[in-house]
C-alpha cells in the first residue's frame, strides 16, 4: 500500500529552522522528522512511500539519494577512483521504496496530492492509500486505523487526537460520522491529527491547480456527503508546529522519553 506524505509547506511558524531546510528534515535528536514518519509506517509493513516536495525539495531529494552513506560506517579508496565500501550496520538499511514528486513551490495541500495521483495508482493493486503530512509523530495503530476504514467502507477516514493545541476541529457522531472544520471554533475534545486512509476515489474532488486546498472545501465536501469518518486515537501525538515544539520534541528524545519509536 502506498502512503503519500505531504512534504512541501513552507513551515513559516518554524522560520528559525525553515529558513534554510524544509520542515521535515528538521530533526529530532539526529534524523529528520521525516524518517521518524516513515520508521512509524514501514513498522507496520508499509514501505512504498510518495513524497509531495515543494518548499526546498531538493533538500529531500539529496538526503534520500545520500542515505545509505549518511547513515552508514563505509572505506573510501582514493586510490581506486574513490571506489566506496559500505559496512553495513547491525540494523542494516532501510526497505524502503521512495517516489520524491515535485508539486510546485505554491501548491495548496489538495494540489499536491492530485498531483502525485499517478505515482500512487502506478503498482498500487488497493483501492486505499495512506497519508499523512510531514510534521507530526504519534503512536497511531495503523493497523488498527485500517481496519476501522475497511470496516465502515466510505471514502476517506482521519485520525482524531487529543493535542496541546487545537488545529482543526472535528465532530463524530456516535456512528462515527464526520462534521469537520479546519481551524474550529472549539470546544472539541479531538482535533484532525493527520493520518488518513483515503480511497483514490478521492482524487475526484481534487483539482490540479495550486488553489486547491484539501481540508478547505474537498474535505468538507465529504463530510457533508456522509464519506468521512474519524478513527479517534487517545494516545500519543505530537506536531511540530514551531521551535517551541521542535524543543519539546528533542527533549523528549535526549531523554529516552520517545513514546512515537514503536519501531524499536
Amino acid at each position: 500500500m502506498k502512503v503519500l506524505i505531504l512534504c512541501g509547506g513552507i513551515g513559516t511558524r518554524l522560520k528559525e529552522e525553515t529558513e534554510f531546510k524544509p520542515k521535515p528534515m528538521v530533526n529530532i535528536g539526529e534524523r529528520p522528522i521525516l524518517w521518524h514518519i516513515m520508521k512509524h509506517y514501514a513498522h507496520f509493513g508499509h514501505n512504498q512511500f510518495v513524497l509531495a516536495l515543494g518548499y526546498k525539495g531538493e533538500m529531500i531529494k539529496q538526503y534520500f539519494i545520500h542515505h545509505q552513506l549518511l547513515t552508514s560506517d563505509f572505506t573510501i579508496d582514493l586510490a581506486r577512483d574513490s571506489e566506496v565500501t559500505i559496512h553495513r550496520s547491525e540494523n542494516g538499511i532501510e526497505d524502503w521504496r521512495i517516489t520524491l514528486v515535485d508539486t510546485g513551490l505554491n501548491a495548496l495541500k489538495g494540489a499536491r496530492i492530485k498531483r502525485a495521483q499517478r505515482f500512487i495508482e502506478d503498482g498500487n493493486e488497493d483501492d486505499v492509500f495512506l497519508m499523512t503530512y510531514g510534521d507530526g509523530v504519534s503512536t497511531v495503530n495503523l493497523d488498527d486505523l485500517l481496519a476501522y476504514h475497511r470496516s465502515h467502507g466510505r471514502l476517506a477516514t482521519v485520525t482524531g487526537v487529543i493535542p496541546s493545541m487545537r488545529f482543526g476541529e472535528i465532530r463524530a457522531t456516535d456512528d462515527g460520522t464526520v462534521d469537520f472544520e479546519e481551524k474550529g471554533m472549539g470546544g472539541a475534545a479531538m482535533v484532525n491529527g493527520g493520518y488518513y486512509v483515503l480511497s483514490r476515489k478521492v482524487f475526484d474532488y481534487l483539482e490540479d491547480a495550486d488553489s486547491c486546498d484539501f481540508e478547505m472545501g474537498p474535505l468538507e465536501i465529504l463530510a457533508k456527503q456522509g464519506e468521512l469518518k474519524m478513527y479517534r486515537h487517545e494516545g500519543f501525538w505530537h506536531c511540530m508546529d514551531n521551535i517551541r515544539d521542535m524543543e519539546a520534541l528533542n527533549g523528549m528524545w535526549y531523554s529516552g522519553t520517545t513514546p512515537w519509536v514503536v519501531w524499536k
